[in-house]
């Protein structure tokens, strides 16, 4: 059974900083891409963040503020959340696929239960 577990999320200010961690199991975790994404509230699934053996990629409303990395050893991906902004505020995501990343939510096979980040202005 594949599982991934988001934790890190909470209130922050804004400017401050949040780092989002995602632990996974079930499954050959260093050979998946993994990717974070965000749903505000009535809005959609967004693309933030993704990391494979490809490279990285951010979404521009997030480039050089957050950093996507992993750690195969712990089976876990993190997102470090840098000058957030009241926009940031939603829940996010972690999902894997395997193979390369994809900026595309419907790629991905398996999904977190997501984690609320809210940032107050």
């Amino acid at each position: 059974q594949v599982q991934l577990v988001e934790s890190g999320g909470g209130l922050v200010q804004a400017g401050g900083s949040l780092r989002l961690s995602c632990a996974a199991s079930g499954r050959t975790f260093n050979t998946d891409a993994m990717g974070w994404f965000r749903q505000a509230l009535g809005k959609e699934r967004e693309f933030v963040a993704a990391i494979g053996w490809n490279g990285e990629a951010y979404s521009d409303s997030v480039k050089g503020r957050f950093t996507i990395s992993r750690d195969n050893a712990k089976n876990t991906v993190y997102l470090q959340m840098n000058s957030l902004k009241s926009e940031d505020t939603a829940v996010y995501y972690c999902a894997a696929r395997p193979g390369t990343y994809s900026q595309r939510w419907q790629d991905h096979n398996y999904w977190g239960q997501g984690t609320q980040v809210t940032v107050s202005s």
